[in-house]
C-alpha cells in the first residue's frame, strides 16, 4: 500500500477522538482498506499507545507488549527485565511481568491483525481491558465471528465498533490517478484501465495499488497499451489464493 493516507480525514479524526477518550474499540475493515496505515498515521500522537503488529497468540501479544515497553524505556519494565532480553524469559513469566507493569499505567494497546482469535486470545483481551484497565484497540477484517473470533463479544455495542470501508467509486477513481502518478504509470488506454481497476477492486485501496503496479509490468504491456484481459485474469487468480494460516 502506498504510504500516503488518501481521503481519510473523517476516519482519522474519529480514530483520534476514540484514542483521546481512551475508548476500547473493535477496528474492522476489509484487508487492504488501510486499517494499519491509519493507525501508523496517528500512533506518534499517542506516546502511551503500545502497538502489537501481529496478534496471532497470547504469547505473541505479551512478547510484543514487552518489546514495546522496553522501547519506550518504561522504568517498571526495564527494572523487571534487569539484564535479561525479553526473548529469553518464559511466556508465563513474561505475562506476569507485563500485566503487573500495565496495571494502573495509563497505557493503551493496539492488537493488529487479529485473525479468528481463539478463547485464549479473548481471555487475553478481557484481562487487558478489565483486570489491567487498559483500553484495547482490536483490529480485524470484520466484526463477525469468522474474523474477530471470540474477541467479538467483548465489543457488543455498535459504539464499540469502528469500520474502515473501501472507497466509493468516485474516490476510488481519484485514488487510481494518484497512485498511477506515484508509480509513473502511463497508458494510451488509461481511462479504460482506471475504470476497470475501480470495478475490479471494489474501491479497495490495497487492491488498487496492486493492480497499478501490475499494469506497469512488461507482461501486461503492448507498447503504450495495457492488456486488460491478462491483467484481470491474473489479478483474480491472485485474489482467490488462500491466505496463510
Amino acid at each position: 500500500m502506498t504510504m500516503t493516507v488518501f481521503d481519510r480525514i473523517d476516519e482519522i479524526e474519529a480514530l483520534r477522538r476514540r484514542l483521546g477518550e481512551r475508548i476500547s474499540v473493535l477496528l474492522h475493515g476489509p484487508a487492504g482498506a488501510g486499517k494499519t496505515l491509519l493507525l501508523e498515521h496517528v500512533l506518534p500522537e499517542f506516546p502511551h499507545l503500545l502497538y502489537c503488529p501481529q496478534s496471532s497468540s497470547p504469547q505473541a501479544v505479551f512478547r510484543a507488549i514487552a518489546r514495546a515497553l522496553a522501547r519506550k524505556k518504561d522504568a517498571a519494565m526495564l527494572h523487571a527485565l534487569g539484564s535479561r532480553p525479553a526473548g529469553t524469559i518464559t511466556a508465563v513469566s513474561l505475562k506476569g511481568i507485563v500485566t503487573k507493569v500495565l496495571r494502573g499505567s495509563g497505557y493503551m494497546i493496539v492488537l493488529d491483525h487479529l485473525n479468528r482469535p481463539s478463547h485464549s486470545m479473548a481471555a487475553v483481551v478481557r484481562e487487558l481491558m478489565i483486570s489491567c484497565s487498559i483500553p484495547v484497540i482490536a483490529v480485524a477484517r470484520s466484526a463477525h465471528m469468522e474474523d474477530a473470533g471470540f474477541v467479538g463479544p467483548l465489543f457488543p455495542d455498535r459504539g464499540d465498533k469502528f469500520a474502515i470501508k473501501n472507497f466509493d467509486p468516485k474516490t476510488a477513481r481519484s485514488f487510481v490517478r494518484v497512485v498511477a502518478e506515484e508509480h509513473k504509470l502511463a497508458a494510451e488506454n488509461f481511462d479504460e484501465l482506471a475504470a476497470r481497476i475501480v470495478e475490479l477492486s471494489g474501491g479497495n485501496p490495497g487492491a488498487i495499488v496492486r493492480m497499478v503496479k501490475m499494469a506497469r509490468m512488461s507482461k501486461y504491456r503492448l507498447g503504450e497499451h495495457v492488456k486488460l484481459a491478462p491483467l484481470y485474469i491474473d489479478f483474480r487468480l491472485q485474489s482467490v489464493k488462500p491466505e496463510p494460516r
